[in-house]
């Protein structure tokens, strides 16, 4: 009789093991999946946000489903620049990382320090699929497949939107029984109105006052609102295909811009054009989660903390070596001013550093001596050339043409509340010194605290990488680089 009931109990207790097996755990079912839509060049200009032009109801749903994030302020006004910080979990400048499409060659071998873990790496240690559909844009050495779980691919580094592994993303994760996090590239603002079922007229559209009124100009920024456009419905297609698969409901979706559109004076500079982004994060199971903090949040957010409200939804601890926060967490501080940086892009060598708190933006051109209109890709626009051509015939208000000039200021600050457009600077008006001393020490005191590695000048292997890119380099830190190394030659 014994033997029997031991017997009984040990099949009782295989049926147990068994019945669990092929299901997951209740905790590992309430783990929310993670999807970054992840857009470029692109500015808040949607229904959400208070700008009805075109219509943009896939993302305004998402909103009013979710949270809506009025005062979101990437780290850098350029993509590669920002993506190395929120895949990193922190600013680019303190990883070395801030120089625009960098370690792109073996020559130049950028690494993160050892041990430092990216984002999706985070993810697939607690048992996430991970994958990216499109471009990468990191600005240091990686494998892609150690980031990646689903199609990574053998490509690093740049690739633009669908360019990498094509596969039936949502299919295939609905029948993995794993949650997923993946990020879905989109071109947005680079669309340039390509497609777009809805027509802008450039006579319709309110340029701002930091603009002369140009032909062009007009075009183009009608162009960038049919993206806009464009974009919603590429939203709603990726939303379709979550909800066709069945996995809507336990998906926590962020939709965020990397900087602002590609318009002369936003995207490349510290202003709020290239700096101030959308974000809207939906996620139905987990709507109280998400709005414990409120529906609407109008505090400044680092775009940095996107990787950490991520993992922090995940319930994935962040590394003490990352500095990317989680803006859901129940105590969550909003911080009282933000950083961002633009350093080296293209073949322009610059650096700039800001500082922006709810009320008020410093700026600090750290090469004054030279234009902000350096030499560029953008020239080749017939929109920049006509830019140009106006400014040299006089056709620009004083205010206009402080871009134009042939210096930059050293210091620059602007009231926010009174002068959102960033054309009234303050910084050497005598009722503002006391701000302006405020806002010296913040910036110097983050300087010191994190290395900034902007402050060092780029490395010899930095500057081939960039004549391996545009041979049309002219600026002096080139020059001298082909001087130095003919020189070698010579010798």
């Amino acid at each position: 009789m014994r033997l029997i009931l031991l017997i009984t109990a040990l099949i009782m207790l295989s049926g147990c093991d068994k019945s669990q097996q092929g299901k997951p755990a209740e905790t590992e079912a309430a783990r929310p999946n993670i999807l970054w839509i992840y857009v470029e060049d692109m500015n808040d200009w949607m229904g959400a946000f208070g700008d009805d032009t075109v219509p943009t109801p896939n993302i305004d749903k998402l909103a009013s489903e979710g949270v809506r994030f009025d005062q979101v302020i990437m780290p850098a006004p350029v993509c590669s620049a920002v993506r190395s910080a929120i895949i990193t979990g922190d600013m680019q400048t303190t990883l070395g990382l801030h120089n625009h499409r960098s370690a792109r060659f073996e020559f130049n071998p950028i690494t993160l320090p050892q041990g430092h873990k990216t984002v999706p790496e985070l993810f697939r240690e607690q048992g996430y699929e991970t994958f990216n559909i499109g471009k990468d844009d990191y600005n240091f050495h990686y494998d892609r497949t150690r980031l990646y779980s689903l199609e990574p691919g053998p490509v690093v580094g740049h690739q633009r939107q669908l360019e990498g592994a094509e596969f039936d993303w949502a299919a295939r994760l609905a029948g993995s029984g794993k949650p997923f996090f993946g990020q879905i590239q989109l071109r947005g603002g680079k669309y340039k109105g390509k497609n777009s079922p809805v027509a802008v007229s450039p006579e319709s559209v309110e340029l701002p006052a930091y603009y002369a009124d140009l032909p062009l100009t007009r075009e183009y920024w009608a162009k960038q609102y049919e993206a806009v456009h464009v974009t919603d419905l590429d939203v709603g297609a990726i939303l379709a295909d979550l909800a066709d698969n069945g996995l809507l409901e336990n998906t926590a979706v962020f939709f965020f811009t990397d900087h602002g559109n590609g318009s002369l004076r936003h995207k490349q500079f510290l202003y709020d054009g290239g700096l101030h982004v959308p974000l809207v994060v939906s996620w139905p199971a987990g709507q109280s989660t998400l709005r414990h903090n409120g529906a609407v949040r109008s505090e400044p957010i680092r775009g940095l903390d996107i990787g950490g409200a991520s993992l922090g939804l995940a319930g994935i601890p962040i590394p003490d070596y990352m500095t990317t926060e989680n803006f859901f967490a129940a105590g969550y501080q909003p911080r009282p001013w933000i950083i961002s940086a633009r350093d080296r892009l293209d073949y322009t060598f610059d650096r700039m550093r800001s500082v922006r708190t709810a009320e008020f933006k410093y700026i600090r051109n750290f090469r004054a001596e030279r234009p902000y209109m350096q030499p560029q890709y953008r020239d080749r626009w017939p929109m920049t050339r006509e830019y140009r051509q106006a400014y040299a015939d006089g056709h620009f208000t004083p205010q206009q043409a402080q871009f134009m000039a042939a210096t930059k200021p050293v210091e620059e600050l602007y009231d926010l509340k009174c002068d959102p457009d960033e054309l009234n600077n303050l910084a050497f008006d005598p009722e503002y010194q006391t701000k302006m001393a405020e806002l010296r020490e913040i910036l110097d005191g983050w300087m010191r605290d994190t290395d900034d590695q902007g402050q060092y000048p780029e490395s010899d292997a930095g500057i081939r990488e960039v004549l391996e890119f545009y041979n049309k380099c002219q600026s002096p830190e080139c020059l001298d680089y082909l001087k130095r190394h003919q020189q070698v030659q010579n010798d």
